[in-house]
């Protein structure tokens, strides 16, 4: 996060959001740096304690309960920057596909978008594979044991992440150390 904010700070960004912030990591580390932030997430309790470090650090952002893969309560244009780290991979690629477009509609011209996903796993069908996980549809599953039990997780590789994110001007795409993709790009439709 700490190069995102630099890159972000070298192209003018003032109002970011945090897609699916969670207990509010990078919206507190954002939020210290200067920039307005705004966050959402699914999980209320995620949100208390995303108030809670907000609270603690006297930093200030704007926190909204909401699905990703629903119509986002933002207008178009609002932002200059969106965050979404290891959050959208958790929807099927028809929600995924619907929270790409309200991010392009969200995000102005130009703007720019950090987005972290798992980085895929081969989906095998093994007799262990289906003991572990429920496969729901093609590059799909929902984990039966672990702290995700249930939650859906959209396996993506790195040509269907570029393909979906084909409105945007990838200045870079890389696997991180631990193995998620990360995508850095600009929403098309000006000159950036």
């Amino acid at each position: 996060m700490p190069r995102v904010a630099r890159f972000f700070k070298s192209r003018g960004v003032k109002r970011v959001l945090d897609l699916g912030c969670g207990a509010g990591r990078h919206v507190v580390y954002l939020g210290h740096r200067g920039f307005q932030v705004y966050g959402l997430d699914s999980s209320e309790e995620a949100l208390k304690m995303a108030r809670k470090a907000l609270a603690e650090t006297k930093v200030h952002a704007e926190l909204n309960v909401g699905s990703m893969f629903e119509k986002l309560p933002y207008p178009y244009s609002f932002f200059d920057a969106i965050v979404c780290t290891k959050a959208l991979n958790h929807g099927t690629i028809e929600s995924v596909r619907m929270a790409i477009r309200e991010m392009e509609r969200i995000l102005e011209p130009g703007g720019m978008l950090f987005l972290v996903v798992t980085k895929s796993r081969k989906i095998l069908r093994s007799e262990k594979q289906k003991r572990e996980a429920e496969i729901l549809a093609d590059r799909t599953l929902a984990p039966k044991t672990g702290r995700e039990i249930g939650v859906v997780h959209y396996q993506f590789n790195k040509e269907i992440l570029l393909r979906e994110f084909r409105h945007f001007k990838v200045v870079d795409f890389h696997v991180d150390s631990s193995r998620n993709y990360c995508l850095t790009g600009f929403l098309l439709g000006n000159e950036v």
